[in-house]
Formats: C-alpha cells, structure tokens, sequence
C-alpha cells in the first residue's frame, strides 16, 4: 500500500476507534448515571437494545449510500451525528432523551462502520485486504476495550464528563475527516444506465439472501449473537458463582479483549496468507463454542482469564475473516456487503443478550450450552457451504 492509502487508512481506523470507545466508555458508568434517573439494569438493556435497532436499521442504508454517492460523506455525517448524541445523552434530563440520544448513536456509527469497511475494501487490493481488515477490526475493539477505563478515569470530574469528551473527539475526527480523507468516485459503476431503485432494510435483507455469501451473513450473525451472549452474562455467571469482584470481572474482559486485539493486529494476516479465511472461520467457530462450554468446567480465576482469552481471541479472528471474505466476493457492491454484515451483527447484538439474559434467568448455565450448540451448527453449515462453493472461492485463495 502506498504512503496515501495507509495514511487514509490510519484515518478510518482513528474514526471506528473513537466509535467504538465511545461505546464502552459509557459501560462503568451507566450503573450509577442511570441511578441519577430512579432506574436500572432492565434499562440498561433496552438501550443496547435501542442502540443495536438502530444500527440494525440503517446500517444497509449507509452501505446503499456509499455505494452511489462515495464513502467520505455517509462517515463524517456519522460522526457527527455519533458526537451530538453523546453530548445529549450527557445532558439528558429525563428518560426518553436517554432513549432518543442512543437511537441516534446507533444511526451515527451504521453511518460509520459500513462505509469504512467499504473504504478499506476500495483502497486495498485483494492481497492486502486481509490486512486492511484486521487493522481496522483491531481498532474497533481496542477501542472497546480501552472505553471502559477511559471512562471510568474521566467519570471522577463528573458522571456527565466523559460523554462531553466522547462528542468532542468525535467532532474532531470528522473535520480531520473532511480535510484528510481522499473521496474517490464509488467503484459501482451503472454502466447500464439504471439506477437501482432505493430498497428497506427487508428488501435488503431478502436481497442478502439471494447473494452468493449469503452464509458468511448467518455467521456473523451467529459468531455476534454468541460474543453478545457471552459478554451479557460471563459478569453474572461469575459474581452468582463465584462471588467476584467488579475489579475481577474487569480484569476477565478487558484481557481477554486486548489479547483478541494483539491478534487481529499482528497474527490475522499470515493466517490468512497460508490457511485462507474460509479456514480461519472455520477453526474459530469450533474454538469459540469449545471455549463456550469450557467455562462451565473451570474454578479457578486464572483458569476463567484464560478460557476468556481464548473465547475472546477466536472472536476477534472471525470478524476480520468474514468481512474480508465478504469482501473478496463482494465485487462491486462494497457499500451494500458492508451494510448487511454490520445489520446482522447488530441483529445478534440484540438477539443475544435478550434471549441469554431470559436463558440465564432459568438457569445460570442454560447461555452457555445453548451459545455452544448454535456455534457449533453454524460451523456445520459453514463447513458444508465450502464445499459446495469451492468453484467460487478458490479464485479468491
């Protein structure tokens, strides 16, 4: 990649990581801010809930626009749309503003995350895409990693402080944006002259099933429903189990997220050169749902970070994966590929903590074996479409 691309592509990765610490910056402070209202955790749920419809929503929108009108715009119109809900979110004064203001985060980071991977997408060749993407996947969830103590230092000058200075990096990164970033004429060209008609989210939805890696769609579906499920419980699990601390809980998954983290950054690229991505998904589907059930078996703290870090580290290697692959199969529709693979991650972003949360309410167990069982399907179906579609990826290997 030349100094231009990798400049731009130092950009895009500053921009989902402000999105994404964003994210978790509100995550150790919503407890006692929401207390501010008289509420509590089932509140706390229905705005991930929000956040997650939202993105659900517009993400394929955003992936659509990009497609027609380039990438540069749909993303500096993110965030700033991201920075002004943080900031109202901070100086909410009742209920319903806290619900409006995640609504728009949501609409800000589908506006976001879609056309930056489409970016990467145009901006690298087929040979370093896999690279560009586990670049950008590694700052995604560094961001999210670092977001919980971001905001907990900030949080001691004020509940509020931390939400001021998520919208104001915000702000910054879109002008940074709007000098910096290159604006290339999008890669779809309507050579024949007609325009496709603009579709919703079900017509896109149909749409993606029609597509040749429809199955690369279900499993990022699956591997985020199961990443969701995980990270809604494992807090739980442990303090109804073993009684642990919030420092220990923080400990598990904020280790567990940098190691996946250090992988997406330095190993995700020669796995991808000598195993190919189809293998890579593959291999973490059954780690993930291996390292699902093993956390039932273990007691011990040092054996829980560690089955963490593994369940985590397989995680973090199927994202970049899957959106690489969808990428290579993609062609021309980069916007519209990146647009449904971030509608059904937030698709399982909301099924998942909701459907784990009534499972775990039966039975602290029940998330697990029920995650592990999903996973372990996904791979079957995963496992069984590349064979049948072995024409259509080896061009690609």
């Amino acid at each position: 990649m030349t100094k231009s691309t990798n400049f731009a592509l130092y950009i895009l990765m500053f921009n989902t990581f402000v999105t994404m610490s964003g994210i978790g910056l509100i995550i150790p402070i919503m407890p006692e801010y929401l207390g501010t209202f008289g509420v509590a955790g089932q509140v706390l749920g229905f705005l991930i809930a929000m956040f997650s419809f939202s993105q659900f929503i517009f993400s394929p929108i955003a992936g659509d626009l990009s497609d027609k009108h380039g990438r540069k715009n749909p993303i500096i119109v993110g965030l700033v749309v991201y920075g002004i809900s943080q900031l109202t979110f901070g100086m909410a004064t009742d209920l319903w503003m806290l619900f409006v203001s995640r609504f728009f985060s949501g609409l800000g980071a589908a506006f976001i995350l879609p056309p930056t991977m489409a970016f990467v997408a145009d901006l690298t060749t087929i040979e370093k895409r896999g690279r560009g993407m586990g670049l950008l996947a590694a700052s995604m969830s560094f961001g999210f990693v670092i977001g919980p103590g971001i905001g907990g230092f900030l949080s001691k000058v004020s509940l509020e402080f931390p939400f001021f200075i998520g919208a104001s990096v915000a702000i910054i990164a879109a002008i940074i944006s709007f000098f910096a970033l290159p604006n290339p004429k999008p890669s779809v060209a309507h050579e024949t002259g007609v325009e496709r008609r603009r579709e919703n989210i079900f017509q896109q939805l149909k749409r993606s099933a029609a597509t040749p890696y429809f199955v690369m769609f279900i499993v990022m579906f699956v591997f985020s429903f199961g990443l969701a499920n995980f990270q809604s419980t494992i807090s739980l699990y442990v303090d109804h189990k073993y009684g642990y601390t919030i420092s220990q809980i923080a400990v598990i998954i904020t280790v567990g997220g940098f190691v996946g983290t250090v992988a997406q950054m330095f190993i995700i690229g020669p796995l991808f050169k000598r195993y190919g991505e189809m293998r890579v998904i593959l291999v973490n589907l059954v780690i993930s749902a291996v390292a699902m059930l093993w956390i039932l078996f273990v007691n011990s703290f040092s054996m829980i970070l560690i089955v963490s870090m593994v369940f985590f580290t397989a995680t973090a290697l199927l994202r970049p994966a899957v959106n690489t692959l969808v990428s290579k199969l993609a062609g021309d529709e980069q916007g519209f590929a990146a647009g449904m693979i971030t509608a059904y991650m937030s698709l399982g972003n909301m099924i998942g903590p909701a459907l784990a949360g009534i499972l775990f309410d039966i039975n602290i167990i029940y998330p697990y074996i029920i995650g592990t069982v999903i996973l372990l399907i996904c791979f079957s179906i995963a496992f069984f479409w590349s064979r049948r579609s072995s024409e259509l990826l080896d061009p690609i290997r």
